[in-house]
Parts: structure tokens; sequence; C-alpha cells
């Protein structure tokens, strides 16, 4: 098969996870939803990549994609990335490190080398970053991030995703929306960092 562009790979990525966590493929307009593009981009998208033989679909029936891929194949381009739970984007939640299924992502998008989890977003303090309730948000896994990132931090038994600043004397997990205020700490532990971030527009 041809190989996929960038965005080519990232429609196929979100057709995989929608249909890994619905059991039935995107409609166009949720594709198109989805990426912020006009439906005929998202119709254009998909016919490049059903030409290029990833995915077949019953003339112009809805919900009637498929990946054509092999398990081999499937396998070779698509991983899994354990959603492990809830993390809080507004008041920090206790930490729900149960294993809630997996999102299926390409590989092209995600660094080689690199370990990733996932966690449901509930709250709305991230919501000045673009991140809202119900987001699935993408981790790279490391206990360390730079001044500034948007990390996934552990604070009194809790997890919560804000912005990460260092001061001189203590850590500042700061919210992305003027409703809260900052939290303030030493005993931060760091857990990951933002890398990705899934929104499905289905009900």
């Amino acid at each position: 098969m041809k190989e996929l562009t960038k965005r080519q790979n990232e429609v196929l990525s979100f057709i995989a996870a929608y249909i890994k966590n619905h059991s039935y493929p995107p409609t166009i307009r949720e594709i198109a939803d989805n990426f912020s593009i006009s439906v005929k981009g998202a119709h254009d998208h998909i016919t490049a990549v059903k030409r290029k033989g990833y995915i077949k679909q019953n003339g112009k029936r809805p919900r009637t994609m498929e990946l054509t891929h092999t398990a081999s194949d499937e396998n070779a381009d698509l991983t899994e990335i354990p959603l492990l739970g809830r993390v809080a984007a507004g008041i920090p939640l206790l930490a729900e490190e149960n294993f809630d299924g997996n999102i299926v992502m390409h590989r092209s998008l995600l660094k080689k080398n690199k370990k990733y989890f996932a966690l449901k977003v509930v709250g709305d303090s991230m919501s000045g970053a673009g991140i809202l309730e119900g987001d699935t948000a993408i981790i790279e896994k490391q206990n360390t991030v730079r001044n500034g990132e948007i990390a996934v931090a552990v604070v009194d038994e809790a997890v919560t995703l804000k912005r990460f600043i260092r001061e001189s004397s203590k850590i500042v997990l700061k919210s992305e929306n003027p409703a809260y205020e900052p939290i303030y700490g030493q005993d931060v532990k760091v857990i990951g960092r933002l890398f990705i971030i899934i929104r499905s527009y289905a009900n």
C-alpha cells in the first residue's frame, strides 16, 4: 500500500480509534468536526486513504467504513495506549489508576522509544489552553517537564493536569481558567507531559 501523508495518518488513526471505542465507524461529518475542516475536506482525505487501500466503504452509506489491514498490517501500523482513568483539569480528584481499555493510535503520530498512557479529562480549568472536559489526554510518560509545560502531576494523593511552573521555593500548578486558583506545593510528583488531546464530537 502507498504511504499516507501526515494528515491522512491522523484521519486513519481517528477512524481506527473511533471504531475501537464505539464498535462502529464515524461519519464524514464527525471526521470533519474532529479536525475542524469542511465536510468536503474530510471526504477528500477519506477518498485518498481509501484509494491507498487502508479503508473500504459500502458505497456512500454512512457508518460503513472498515479498516482493510490484515492483523499483521494493523499491528505494525497501529498501537494501543492504555486508558488509566481520569485526570482533573479543575479541583484535583483522587487518582483512579484503573485500566479502562485502550486508545488506538497510528504509530506515526507518536515518538519512537517513548511510553504513553491516556487519561480522561474532568473539569474545565484548562479550557484556556483548549483542553475541555471529556477530552482524552495522551500523556508522554516522564518524571520531569520543562518550566511552563502542561504536565500530569500528583499532589496530595490526587492527579491533576496543569501548567507546571517552578519558582524559587515552590512548585505552582497553574490553571488556564481564571475561575481556578493556582495550586502551590513542594511535594509535587510529575508523572507525564501532555502530548496530544483527542476530542470526540459524538454523543
